[in-house]
């Protein structure tokens, strides 16, 4: 996982993917057993039976997530019984509560009989896309063009889905989770734009991991609290989920239903706290959650012959995609421009023997300071073993001086190498001359790093650190200056 402006984890597209592997088997699941279509069941199962058993699979997976992935270290602490726990603070018992409304009503919404998992997901996805831009103005923040575009399209998505009145039954029950779904969202977004979405790790995966759990106990414990009142059918079927229910065959089911909510709520979440604005984040999620409703709808009718959604549900669908390009566009328009930068980029390759300290060192150096101007790499005349990391001493001496190492593997140097470099810095005049004969096209492109003297290998030295540190601060000195001088004048290769 990774915290660069723009991408957490295996970025956008892979949360996006993600997301929608775990979101189409939730959702035709969650269909499939309210509607007694699983093998095996011969009864429908309300969505409130259910709704407990799911809510203790997502507390499970919660549980085992977080203790597989080690992130309970990034959730708040405090001291009980003289031992320190994981402990989330209010604002994550907050933005928790506000996300256990999402998760049970995404999941009782699911449930209703009479509508597709495409209808419920348009009246979603429609009314978040709808109340985005209104919850700004009401705040006073500039709203632009394109937003306003994008609610005016959720709006007829949103008409044409309801005006298909042969194709669902829209109940009052469905009116009021599909109510305090939005709620749960204006809560959510309120809290995390404050407190998270900084593309600092700690920070975001806190906030994650105390909404995460909060959210999986919140659920558990409101259904438990309305289960014991137990009065009138709402609550009675809450009650039943808690006893009789867990009795039966379709309790795995729902338990499995919880199970992916919370696979999915890692890859959702995970999108909403990128740093970049919610404009480039809402239409990643939405997308994946519609292309989702779309496959598990039409994949559940060809599996068990129920109706599949109807015509104005697909142009709602469309008209959704619309909305969402509309929101995306300035965010996809800035993308473009830089991937146009980072093609026009100088590419920069330094050079040593073994490539395991003094050009991988370079290259941390470059890219510390880059500034976007140029695209830095290393290499190694006759490396050792290929693949190898970087030397201790050297990742020492990076952090001595205040560069990050990054993660590196060696590399040979190959004559494509100095063909596509825009510069080749050497360390040593012997290592110029060898990357001259290697690639005579670039000689008019390769240099030495210090023009005065050879930067020697530190390998061996009698007292390493105090090597390895000073041949990162000459090399820190070397690439700065190299680089100013050198990139300006440079001339792009072709295809650069």
């Amino acid at each position: 996982m990774t915290t660069r402006r723009g991408t957490v984890g295996f970025g956008m597209l892979g949360l996006a993917i993600g997301y929608f592997v775990w979101y189409t088997p939730y959702a035709a699941l969650t269909k499939a057993l309210s509607s007694g279509l699983l093998p095996g069941m011969d009864a429908h199962v309300g969505g409130l039976v259910l709704l407990p058993a799911a809510a203790l699979g997502t507390l499970a997976g919660s549980l085992v997530f977080l203790t597989v992935s080690g992130w309970w270290r990034y959730a708040g602490r405090r001291r009980v019984a003289g031992r320190e726990v994981a402990w989330p603070g209010r604002t994550g018992v907050t933005a928790g509560f506000f996300m256990a409304l999402i998760i049970a009503t995404t999941t009782l919404n699911y449930t209703f009989a009479g509508v597709s998992i495409l209808f419920m997901l348009l009246m979603m996805r429609g009314g978040v896309l709808i109340l985005s831009p209104l919850v700004d103005a009401a705040r006073r923040r500039p709203v632009r063009v394109y937003s306003w575009l994008a609610l005016g399209l959720s709006l007829l998505a949103v008409f044409a889905a309801l005006a298909d009145v042969d194709s669902y039954l829209l109940t009052a029950g469905a009116v009021a989770s599909l109510g305090v779904y939005l709620f749960g969202y204006i809560g959510r977004f309120q809290i995390m734009s404050r407190v998270a979405k900084t593309g600092d790790q700690a920070i975001d995966r806190g906030y994650l991991v105390e909404e995460q759990i909060s959210a999986a106990l919140w659920q558990v414990g409101l259904c438990a609290v309305l289960a014991l009142v137990g009065i009138g059918p709402i609550l009675g079927a809450l009650r039943e989920g808690f006893t009789s229910f867990l009795l039966t065959p379709a309790v795995l089911p729902a338990f499995a239903v919880g199970l992916l909510y919370e696979a999915l709520f890692i890859y959702g979440t995970l999108i909403y706290l990128d740093p970049r604005e919610y404009t480039w984040c809402v239409p990643a999620n939405r997308c994946a959650s519609l292309l989702s409703g779309f496959v598990a709808s039409f994949g559940l009718a060809w599996l068990t012959g129920i109706a599949v959604p109807g015509t104005g549900q697909l142009l709602g669908t469309a008209l959704i995609g619309l909305a969402l390009l509309a929101l995306g566009y300035p965010a996809l328009r800035a993308s473009a421009a830089r991937r146009w930068t980072w093609a026009r980029r100088r590419r920069v390759l330094f050079v040593c023997g073994g490539n395991t300290a003094r050009s991988a060192m370079a290259e941390a150096i470059a890219r510390a300071d880059g500034d976007g101007t140029w695209s830095p790499r290393s290499a190694g005349l006759a490396p050792r073993v290929a693949g190898a990391p970087m030397a201790e001493p050297a990742v020492a001496a990076l952090r001595g001086i205040g560069v990050p190492p990054r993660r590196h593997r060696t590399r040979q140097l190959t004559r494509q190498m100095c063909r596509d470099a825009d510069a080749v810095f050497c360390m040593t005049r012997a290592q110029r001359t060898a990357v001259e004969q290697l690639a005579p096209e670039a000689r008019g492109r390769t240099f030495c790093l210090d023009p005065a003297r050879d930067i020697a290998d530190p390998a061996g030295a009698p007292d390493p650190a105090v090597a390895y540190l000073r041949t990162a601060q000459a090399l820190r000195e070397n690439v700065r200056t190299r680089l100013r001088e050198h990139l300006p004048v440079l001339q792009p290769q072709a295809g650069g």
